[in-house]
């Protein structure tokens, strides 16, 4: 099990990288300009991450995660149905993640490594059952798992979606989300409208497809 101390200079290092992201990746040399930036030793911040560019895209994704959470706390949900908080808590990820899209495009390539698949789904889950807990959920039989797989169906197709959003305030990308979630009507149509927009999509993202 990981310390906090542990898990609080990985999201350090995190933060002082994200800068540098967009023009070395997720990568070692980045890592050691990070910790050069942090007043860390370059062997204690390797140490951090073992698993090299994965652990880095996870504890990025951990990160965006924790703010999308601490940002929804505050957010004027009252009255609001559940669906409608999903896409205000997808909302938040997007404007937590804006200054960095980039460090998405990055963070898809790597996982998109048929090696690293386990790694998306992970922690495309754990995105996913964010939102639902946050929005209120609380399902414990079948409507647990197939929520969090509509979901799981609905933001990455959003994020896609959003990494060529050029409108104010992401107008175009709420819309569609909006669109995604009010049209929901079941796994298989979510499935469907994923396959068929990672089809449209240029390699390496076409190995986000389910596997089947």
């Amino acid at each position: 099990m990981r310390s906090p101390l542990a898990e609080a200079q990985r999201e350090a290092l995190i933060a002082a990288m994200l800068p540098d992201v967009a023009f070395d990746g997720w990568s070692r040399a980045a890592l050691r300009t990070a910790a050069r930036r942090h007043g860390m030793p370059a062997s204690e911040a390797l140490a951090l991450f073992p698993g090299g560019a994965a652990d880095l895209v996870a504890a990025f994704s951990h990160r965006t995660d924790r703010q999308m959470l601490d940002r929804f706390e505050a957010a004027a949900i009252d009255g609001l149905r559940v669906a409608e908080r999903i896409a205000v808590a997808i909302g938040i990820r997007f404007e937590v993640l804006s200054p960095w899209r980039e460090a998405v495009r990055r963070s898809l390539s790597i996982l998109a490594m048929p090696q690293h698949t386990p790694l998306a789904l992970r922690l495309t889950y754990r995105t996913v059952d964010a939102m639902w807990y946050a929005a209120g959920d609380t399902a414990t039989d079948f409507s647990f798992y197939s929520k969090r797989l509509s979901l799981a169906a609905v933001y990455a197709t959003a994020v896609l979606y959003w990494l060529d959003d050029r409108s104010e305030d992401f107008a175009e990308t709420r819309a569609f989300v909006e669109r995604r979630l009010a049209g929901a009507a079941g796994i298989r149509r979510i499935r469907r409208d994923l396959e068929a927009i990672i089809e449209r999509m240029p390699n390496p993202l076409r190995l986000l497809r389910p596997q089947r």
